[in-house]
């Protein structure tokens, strides 16, 4: 495959996935940053390539970064939330009902997130505060 044709076929790859993929919070600041590192150390294939491993590594950490999981979680526990009882597996993409659970704002000293945590089982998750889905499961 040559460099353009890999360049094309990256590019309409991004061009599908982003729409998804910035649902995801971290994915777009990661894949500026792997691309402004990628395109400084090997130019425009460099940018490209550094731009797809930055998306995903922020799409993996932009949510709540593994450093600040144990803290956030102590965090959590030290403020007592309501726990809410669930009958159901806690678990990424599972969607929350829309009464009895409690949402709390994640404070700002853990990052820009705009997603709500909730203590659900002795499990504290984020959940997207429009759909009610867990996003992250804080372990």
């Amino acid at each position: 495959m040559t460099a353009r044709s890999f360049l094309l076929v990256t590019a309409f790859t991004l061009c599908v996935a982003a729409p998804t993929a910035v649902l995801a919070q971290g994915v777009l600041p990661g894949a500026k940053n792997g691309a402004e590192q990628g395109n400084d150390a090997a130019g425009p294939v460099g940018g490209v390539v550094g731009g797809a491993v930055g998306a995903v590594t922020g799409g993996i950490n932009g949510l709540l970064g593994i450093k600040e999981r144990p803290r956030f979680k102590k965090y959590v526990i030290e403020q007592h939330p309501r726990v809410f009882t669930y009958d159901q597996p806690v678990a990424v993409g599972t969607v929350l009902p829309a009464e009895g659970v409690e949402y709390y704002e994640v404070p700002a000293e853990y990052g820009h997130i705009t997603y709500r945590y909730a203590y659900v089982n002795d499990e504290v998750v984020l959940v997207d505060p429009g759909t009610r889905r867990i996003v992250q499961i804080v372990e």
